[in-house]
Parts: structure tokens; sequence; C-alpha cells
């Protein structure tokens, strides 16, 4: 496989193809990233591929939508799947190597190992989407695993899924670095996402919401304001901007995600939503920083 990252990507869809490449890099001394997706590219996808070219002198993106962190009732069937397109988006950022396993290679005959982590995949969504956890949790151990990066990157825009990944690393003692990539949003603040893609016109001119009641929300809470009314006050906004449901509006600590009644001084938080637009489900989150000085 060529290692030029100008011309067409090279496709890995054998594990052994996988790891030959990757021990070529290594035998070379080149420090190695990942960034793992679902495919369905976007701007914020390829801004994880320029991180983690930053940190790495080579990187594989992998393409693999994962059955097991999709519940019987949502969108496995329908999530958008567009390889060829992916690949020339990946190959123009600079990316060297899709890894693109179907599912036989991912999940063989017989496999039968879950990877739970307990604590900070509690609560928010894993509340409403059963399982999601566990799926993501087994799939990300198992492709850095395969690919031994140095760094892998990931969205901070899936702030849970984040920091369920960051706590199996820590745990597991993998030899990697998580890094969290910024959100990359629209100019009206919705943020980049697969699924937008399912908006009508007219959700979308309603989804932005999301992030203007986050902000205000959150500048209240830098105010020194207590977390449950300005919540409340946050859900009745967003339902009457004309989210069908609001699953949460949630401030939780920064690392442990362990529910706050206030705005901490000493240590970050973090202000985190989930909303429905029509069927869309829509996800968001916001840093909410400690008193400057403090601690």
């Amino acid at each position: 496989m060529s290692d030029a990252p100008n011309g067409p990507l090279p496709v890995a869809r054998d594990t052994g193809d996988l790891r030959r490449a990757v021990a070529a890099w290594r035998a070379a001394g080149l420090r190695v990233g990942l960034v793992p997706t679902m495919g369905a590219l976007h701007a914020g996808h390829l801004s994880l591929v320029t991180l983690a070219l930053a940190r790495a002198d080579r990187v594989v993106a992998s393409l693999f939508v994962n059955p097991t962190q999709f519940g019987p009732a949502e969108d496995f069937a329908a999530y958008p799947r567009a390889e060829a397109e992916d690949a020339a988006k990946l190959a123009a950022v600079g990316c060297h190597l899709l890894y693109a396993p179907d599912a036989a290679t991912m999940y063989p005959a017989g496999f039968a190992t879950t990877v739970t982590v307990e604590g900070v995949s509690r609560g928010l969504c894993g509340d409403h989407r059963p399982g999601h956890f566990e799926g993501v949790a087994t799939v990300v151990t198992k492709l850095l695993l395969r690919v031994l990066p140095d760094v892998a990157v990931f969205g901070e825009k899936d702030y849970q899924q984040l920091q369920v990944i960051r706590r199996l690393v820590a745990d597991l003692d993998l030899p990697v670095t998580v890094v969290g990539g910024p959100t990359v949003r629209e100019v009206d603040g919705l943020a980049l996402s697969s699924r937008n893609a399912y908006l009508t016109a007219e959700e979308r001119t309603i989804a932005p919401a999301l992030y203007r009641v986050m902000t205000e929300c959150g500048d209240a809470l830098q105010q020194g304001l207590a977390a449950g009314p300005v919540l409340e006050a946050g859900i009745r906004r967003l339902v009457a901007a004309g989210f069908a449901e609001v699953e949460y509006l949630a401030l939780r600590d920064a690392e442990t995600l362990a529910p706050l009644d206030a705005r901490p001084a000493d240590r970050p938080a973090r202000l985190l939503a989930a909303a429905r637009v029509g069927r869309t489900r829509l996800i968001d989150n916001l840093p909410v920083p400690a008193v400057a000085g403090s601690g």
C-alpha cells in the first residue's frame, strides 16, 4: 500500500492488511494516529483527521457502521453510507489509510465479548440508548487493539462517548493518547452531525435553537445561578422553539459526568443536551469553565 497522501486512498478491509501497513510504518519509526468513524463524513470528521495529522506521521481512519451500538428501534439500516465519497474526502485532507471492515470481520462467528464501562456510561445517553455505550466501548477497544495507534482522536460533540473511551483506555492500560477534537458548527451554531441530513427544511430552522438555548443556560450558570431553575427554563424554551422532546439538559462534572447542582468553582463542568426535532435526535454540549484563579 502506498503512503502517498495525495493519490487514491488505500483501503484495508482485512485486519492482516491493516496490521502489515501499520507494522511497516512502525519499522520506519513513524508515529501512528487513528480516527474511528461510522462514515457519512463532514467537516467535523475531517477536522479530527487534521488534528491526528498534527500529532502523528501516518493516520488511519476507520469506517464501520457498528450494529452493536444501535438499539432495535434506531436507525442502523437507514444510517447514511457513502464509502467512495468518504474515501475521497479523507484523501483530500491527507489521511494515509482507510480501514473499512465488514461486520463479519469485526464480529466473527462465535464472538461473545462485550466491554462495559461503568460510571461515565450511565445516565444521559446511557439511559436513553440502552446498550449503546457497551457497543461503542467494545468496537473502539477492538479498533485500538488492531491499529495500536500512538494517538486516537474523537470528537467532543459526542462528549459522553469521549469520556467512556478515556475511562476504558485508562482502566485497561492501553498505550494510546486519547485526544478530543472541538465541535465544528454551522454558522448558526448547529453542531455538525451525519444525522443532520435527516432534518427537513422546517426542522433545520428549529435545530439551531439547541445551541442558542444551551449558550444562554451556560451564561446563566457562569453567573452563579443554581442549575435546577436554569435548566428547567432551558427545557421550556426548547419545547417552545419546536423540539418534540427534550431527553435531557444537564450540568455534569467534566471528567466524571457526576450530576452538579451548580457550576463548581474549582473544576470544569459540562452542559449536555439531547433533544428531538421531528424524527432526528440531536446532541450537543458546551464547556462550563471553573472560576479563573480558583482551586
